[in-house]
């Protein structure tokens, strides 16, 4: 049994065990929000306007979602891996395309937790991709190794993010 195998069933057993639950709706949820990064934008945006004191925290929250997302649809296109298809899974969400490696939920998402841990704590930022991570699989859109990839670039990324701008405390 290969990886990809392996990893169907994981996303079957996991989808197994949700679905009979509202926790597909809230998975569902959470993708919308972080679709193309928008969530984190438009958060980035509004403490930049809100949180004067601490403009380049917010700053730096938009400019590493933003570039995670757009590094993980570079890697996707060199990558060409195509999303979970199996008869065992079901498909939950809607996507902007068929390419699956990194996701780019997970790379924005963790870039975004990064940069902002020091304005909410390390607590409630490690949640955050944690959730969006578990949600694309759940969803059937995204292997398990395809959010742990998309994780490792966002988690880069922000730790560049941080390295290179003030962050505000």
């Amino acid at each position: 049994m290969g990886l990809t195998e392996i990893e169907i069933g994981l996303i079957g057993r996991l989808q197994a065990v949700a679905v009979r639950r509202p926790i597909p709706a809230a998975a569902n949820a959470l993708s919308t929000f972080g679709e193309h990064a928008a969530g984190w934008l438009v958060i980035a945006g509004a403490g930049f306007l809100v949180d004067t004191r601490r403009r380049s925290s917010w700053a730096s929250l938009g400019a590493a979602a933003f570039a995670a997302h757009a590094s993980a649809v570079v890697i996707k296109r060199i990558v060409r891996r195509q999303r979970p298809h199996d008869d065992s899974i079901q498909v939950l969400d809607s996507t902007p395309s068929r390419l699956s490696f990194p996701s780019a939920h997970a790379a924005s998402s963790t870039a975004a937790a990064v940069t902002l841990a020091p304005v909410i704590g390390w607590g409630p930022a490690g949640v955050l991709p944690v959730l969006m991570c578990t949600g694309r699989v759940l969803l059937g859109v995204h292997y398990p190794t395809d959010v742990v990839a998309g994780a490792a670039v966002g988690l880069v990324i922000g730790q560049i993010a941080r390295r290179t701008v003030r962050i505000d405390r």
